[in-house]
């Protein structure tokens, strides 16, 4: 087996770190499916991004996981939030009733699914890993791991990084459509009529003087 000699090689400060970041991402991905409050569940996504940049760090990714805390954990979790909180669905949501037919069925089938690709493929040492190198070796490139993956992001993978940049621009302008208030929606209590008249009515100043 190929792990055999690593899992040997790694020293119980190793072995410490990755069980405690694992359970650490883990306890918070439980956290996001399983909280009602979507402000909660984000904020478990959170903690879900700090563990696995542990584990980039562990792996000796140092780039990858300050990439992870700064953009994920940073810029991305905030414009979950701001889009919840744009929304106004800070709340806890009935879950009780299904807008959408045999979706939980059809979750949990997916998840079977996925669950059992994930067994097949970690029977095999050789496909958990993949491959070592996809652009080139990790070490030795001239301006180092930095470089080489800036150029990878912007030649090789530049449709692909342009395109997730798109969809984050169309989810924001998505955001604002739906939050906008229609044209013909009534306008709020400080002006409706029967409320006693709109504000400045000179009978509430005859009501004062009484």
């Amino acid at each position: 087996m190929i792990l055999l000699p690593l899992i040997g090689a790694a020293t119980v400060v190793d072995r410490v770190t990755f069980a405690l970041a694992a359970s650490v991402v883990i306890i918070g991905a439980l956290g996001v499916v399983t909280s009602r409050n979507p402000v909660h569940a984000a904020l478990m996504l959170v903690m879900t991004l700090f563990g696995v940049a542990v584990l980039f760090i562990a792996q000796g990714a140092h780039f990858l996981a300050a990439v992870q805390v700064i953009v994920y954990a940073g810029a991305i979790v905030v414009l979950f939030l701001f889009v919840i909180m744009f929304l106004g669905v800070d709340r806890e949501e009935n879950i009780g009733e299904e807008p959408l037919r045999f979706q939980r069925p059809l979750a949990a089938v997916l998840v079977l699914l996925t669950s059992a690709g994930l067994l097949l493929v970690g029977v095999n040492a050789r496909w958990a890993v993949g491959a070592h190198s996809v652009a080139g070796p990790a070490t030795g490139q001239p301006g180092g791991d930095v470089a080489a993956l800036g150029r990878s992001v912007f030649t090789t993978y530049l449709f692909p990084f342009e395109a997730t940049a798109a969809l984050l621009v169309i989810a924001v302008v998505g955001a604002v459509v739906l939050a906008r208030r229609p044209s013909g929606q009534p306008p709020g209590p400080e002006a409706d009529p029967s409320a006693g008249g709109a504000p400045g009515d000179p009978g509430d100043a005859d009501e004062v003087a009484r």
